[in-house]
């Protein structure tokens, strides 16, 4: 275990903070409860965004952008949204500042005053919907697929890097359709798109389910979500798609002629990712010596680090090594040779290993003259000696293989934690002992949710979609339930 990592066992909240810090994926921010993405993190972002975006726009869908304030007067126009976003909002008052006439630094102008207040977004669904009234008016202008790339703010008070940040990075898709199948369909596609991106490209398993109606997004009819499963047992909500209804076309009256010129009121979704999915990344995978990354989306997927004694052992192992690194470039494989010289190739081991690289390769003279290469592998930490000739090819498969581990090590601990209570002291001690999801008859009422979550801070996170039809009796009340929900702790 790294000297620099607090062991997982030991504190996994600080744990965690370590890695973000010590990877150089964040650094905490002057500003109380945001962050500064380091330039490693945003690569790892990037990568994230680039594989999503392309997802987005090969099923039809069209980015745009629309403005980081939004009038306080649209959230109050759909009631259900603003009760669910209040307590979280960020209002601009004013727009000037003027020198203190006591001369201490700067005050607010009081004259300054704006006629209406703005809210910093803390989603768009007002703005937006506020906007498609225009764009919208035939059945001809539908469906309107619409993603943006953004920035919110919600205002926090217990924040964590990545995982629960006041300011955060997202995308949010809004669509407008002219029936609700249209929608629904949607909406399912979208969570589609989510799923196979965590499990494809993040190699995290995904349990894909609808929320209940507590845990719906504020406005919408049917949240649909996937729930992934951290190392320590606990949930996290890993993406959303939502199902609006005509909800925000009424409150905006955002109507369009159908096909027999009659006017009805559009059908909508939203949906959205952010970068909490990095937090997942780094909880989902990483150990007590650093991060572990993915190779689809890691960064930097393969290191080369030189060994040698004098410039003339360099310039052999240079011309091999840029051989190798011109066929893993012409593949599409992130490479990097380091041949600083300023950390000894033992310190440069450990950095890339604290930053989850998926391949090593160390290089030196004894090896140029056996032609082979020791090839360290980040999610295992086996070493093996390769040949030289076709490392290249090699290397290739082995990064498939590491992708390929990685879920499956996910997914085998996932279903080591997913166990049925029959009654509230088995709950109860599950919960405490083992963690996880839980799988455990509902009467299906809201009073008994949260009577359960206030007991034990463990909530329904979704009810599985194709869940199965079984008869049984409520963990708590003992009333008729006629399935299973998937309960558990979560961030």
């Amino acid at each position: 275990m790294s000297k620099e990592i607090t062991a997982r066992s030991q504190d996994y909240a600080q744990w965690y903070n370590d890695l973000v810090l010590k990877g150089g994926l964040a650094d905490y921010s002057p500003v109380r409860g945001c962050m500064v993405i380091k330039p490693y993190g945003f690569a790892l972002w990037e990568n994230m965004r680039d594989v999503l975006d392309k997802k987005f726009k090969d099923t039809g869908h069209q980015n745009a952008y629309f403005p980081l304030l939004i009038p306080k007067s649209f959230l109050s126009k759909e009631a259900d949204h603003v009760e669910g976003f209040a307590k979280e909002c960020a209002v601009v008052t004013h727009y000037r500042l003027k020198n203190d006439p006591d001369g201490k630094g700067v005050i607010v102008d009081p004259e300054a005053k704006l006629e209406e207040e703005l809210i910093i977004r803390p989603t768009s669904e007002t703005i937006i919907w506020n906007t498609y009234k225009d764009w919208i008016q035939s059945y001809r202008d539908l469906p309107l697929l619409i993603n943006q790339w953004a920035n919110v703010m919600r205002w926090e008070m217990r924040t964590r890097l990545f995982l629960r940040t006041a300011e955060f990075l997202w995308q949010e898709g809004h669509t407008a359709h002219a029936t609700a199948e249209e929608a629904i369909a949607e909406t399912r596609q979208m969570l589609d798109v989510y799923a196979d991106f965590v499990e494809n490209y993040m190699a995290v398993p995904v349990i894909k389910g609808v929320k209940t109606a507590s845990e719906r997004f504020a406005g919408a009819v049917d949240t649909y979500c996937i729930e992934a499963l951290m190392s320590d047992g606990k949930a996290l909500q890993a993406g959303t798609s939502h199902f609006l209804g005509q909800n925000f076309a009424k409150a905006f009256d955002v109507q369009f002629s159908n096909r027999e010129n009659k006017l009805e009121y559009v059908w909508a979704t939203s949906w959205g990712v952010s970068t909490r999915l990095v937090g997942a990344l780094v909880m989902a995978h990483s150990d007590d010596d650093g991060l572990i990354l993915p190779p689809r989306i890691s960064p930097l997927q393969v290191v080369i680090v030189p060994i040698y004694k004098g410039n003339d052992q360099k310039a052999l192992i240079d011309e091999k090594v840029n051989d190798i690194m011109a066929a893993l470039k012409n593949a599409g494989i992130r490479v990097k040779y380091d041949d600083s010289d300023n950390a000894r190739p033992g310190w440069k081991f450990a950095e890339y290993e604290m930053k989850g690289v998926p391949v090593r390769i160390a290089i030196g003279a004894r090896d140029l003259e056996n032609n082979v290469a020791e090839v360290a592998r980040r999610d295992t930490k086996e070493k093996s000696s390769y040949s030289l000739d076709g490392l290249p090819d090699r290397i290739i498969q082995l990064l498939e293989e590491i992708q390929q581990n990685m879920y499956d090590t996910a997914l085998a601990y996932r279903k080591e934690h997913i166990t049925k209570a029959d009654s509230w002291e088995e709950f109860e001690a599950l919960l405490e002992e083992k963690g996880g999801f839980i799988s455990a008859h509902w009467d299906g009422t809201a009073e008994t949710e949260a009577a359960i979550k206030e007991r034990t801070k463990a909530t329904i996170r979704c009810i599985p979609l194709d869940n199965p039809q079984e008869a049984g009796a409520c963990i708590l009340t003992g009333k008729p339930s006629k399935e299973r929900v998937l309960f558990a702790r979560a961030y």
